[in-house]
């Protein structure tokens, strides 16, 4: 080897080893990247109300994505879980006078109660029979709402979740501003994102991928497989049951949709569109299916078409999803 292919040899090296570091530094610090970024997003959005859409479905996706992404289960039942917490926020407001920060906490563990009595049912099956069961269930669900007309407005939905002003630490912000709205809601996401990273590093992060990775060995290293299946589930239903409750605040109504199963299939394009297993997949899922809906709407009604076919591209282009496909190509 010559003097000159010898001192190349290191340089060589050390772009590899750095962008390493990079992608291990962004790693350890996503959370504070994500809350970076969500103050400066409202200014490459089209318009406020869009980027709090966009906040909202993420966070729907990202509780959805725990249990498809980590853990390996598709679900086709998490409709019930973002409804419920849609309407309990919802009720909580209209009907009991609760305060809009006890209302999005009823919201959540309305959220959590649902997932409990949904995994309690489902959980012991696996595969399609737990896909079904779980969407079985979530009709089920979408039934008792739209018949408790007298507590959810039935098919006209829950009508009249007017928050004006949020009092927080002393301090009377006007909930009605766009930029106001988008600040409060991003920081209950962050604060989701920050929860859901603890997890993740946590020792129960490491069990759940190992349950999707080879649950037979799983269980033989003393893993109650069933229990953290469960688990699973009830903390995506804390996630989705929390978006429900800002998506209640945001729009002021809660719409009878919110429990239909194509809200389910909602969540499952985002988090196929951004990457599944993934931490920031979902948002960018949300946030490619949202600006292309709302986009291509403005020109033609077909829009559903043009939104269909670029996810099939997205599924056989780029099969890790888009954010997914971005960090294999940093990693090589």
């Amino acid at each position: 080897m010559s003097l000159d292919q010898t001192s190349r040899a290191p340089a060589v090296a050390v772009a590899p080893l750095a962008r390493i570091r990079i992608l291990e530094l962004a790693r350890r610090h996503r959370v504070l990247l994500a809350a970076l970024f969500l103050l400066v997003f409202p200014l490459l959005v089209p318009f406020k109300a869009l980027a709090v859409m966009i906040l909202i479905y993420g966070l729907y996706a990202l509780g959805f994505n725990l249990l498809f992404g980590y853990l390996g289960l598709l679900s086709f039942g998490h409709s019930a879980l973002f409804g419920t917490g849609a309407y309990l926020c919802g009720i909580a407001i209209v009907h009991f006078g609760a305060p809009w920060f006890v209302a999005v906490a009823v919201g959540t563990i309305a959220g959590v109660i649902m997932a409990c009595v949904i995994g309690a049912l489902a959980i012991r099956t696996r595969g399609i029979y737990f896909a079904m069961v779980t969407l079985a269930l979530s009709q089920c669900v979408y039934y008792l709402f739209y018949q408790a007309v007298g507590w959810t407005g039935g098919e006209n939905g829950l009508r009249g979740i007017d928050v004006r002003t949020i009092n927080l630490f002393g301090l009377t912000l006007d909930f009605l501003n766009p930029l106001t709205r988008y600040y409060v809601i991003a920081a209950f996401v962050i604060a989701a994102m920050f929860v859901l990273s603890r997890i993740l590093a946590s020792p129960f992060g490491a069990v759940i991928e190992a349950v999707r990775e080879n649950e037979a060995r799983a269980r033989a290293s003393g893993y109650d497989v069933v229990k953290a299946r469960l688990l699973t589930f009830v903390l995506s239903g804390g996630f989705c049951g929390l978006a429900g409750a800002l998506l209640a605040l945001h729009l002021s109504i809660v719409p009878i949709e919110t429990l239909h199963y194509e809200t389910s299939g909602l969540a499952v394009m985002m988090c196929l569109l951004g990457g599944m297993g993934t931490f920031f997949g979902p948002f960018v899922g949300a946030a490619v299916f949202l600006l292309l809906e709302n986009l291509v709407s403005i020109w033609t009604v077909h829009w559903q078409l043009l939104v269909g076919a670029a996810f099939v591209v997205c599924v056989l282009f780029f099969p890790r999803g888009i954010w997914g496909t971005i960090l294999h190509w940093m990693e090589r």
